[in-house]
């Protein structure tokens, strides 16, 4: 089914090479956490689910807000994100220094939070610029959560300092 949907995106065949961005398989036990920014409900593994719920309230007791923006993404979930970026007339190479191809997201295991908070966009390196973010260098890790996506990313996806996830045994 990878294999297929790759093709069908226009993703290169060495995609996933060794050395190249890890393969993650679906999470199959889930919990919601809320609503997105749009309304959506989100969901983790419980784990992911429990240090997300206590990494939020000790935020909001240092006087931070932290907001969902993504949860877990399904396989095919990432596969419609592609596909519509395609439609809009973004390249493949492109989409791929920001999007994981279906199967390598990090949110395919229900432990990987997009993160926002008010007055600033979501999804954008101005997030690195926030007290949300600060709180999060200084206090995630107490959670088990830790940032990914570096600047110079080995793999070579952007700098995404609202992309924070939990490695290892999940839930």
């Amino acid at each position: 089914m990878i294999r297929e949907l790759h093709q069908e995106l226009g993703i290169p065949a060495d995609y996933g090479r060794p050395g190249g961005p890890p393969a993650y398989a679906e999470a199959a036990d889930l919990v919601d956490v809320g609503p997105n920014l749009v309304g959506r409900m989100q969901r983790l593994t419980p784990l992911a689910a429990e240090r997300w719920r206590d990494m939020v309230a000790a935020a909001a007791d240092d006087g931070v807000v932290l907001l969902i923006v993504s949860g877990f993404r399904s396989v095919d979930y990432q596969a419609g994100l592609i596909r519509n970026k395609l439609a809009n007339g973004r390249t493949i190479a492109e989409i791929l220094s920001v999007n994981a191809a279906p199967g390598y997201s990090e949110h395919h295991t229900g432990a990987a939070v997009d993160i926002a908070t008010p007055g600033s966009r979501p999804l954008t390196e101005e997030f690195e610029q926030t007290q949300a973010f600060a709180w999060l260098e200084a206090h995630a890790g107490r959670f088990g959560y830790s940032l990914t996506y570096r600047r110079g990313d080995p793999h070579g996806f952007i700098y995404e300092p609202w992309h924070w996830s939990i490695k290892g045994d999940v839930g």
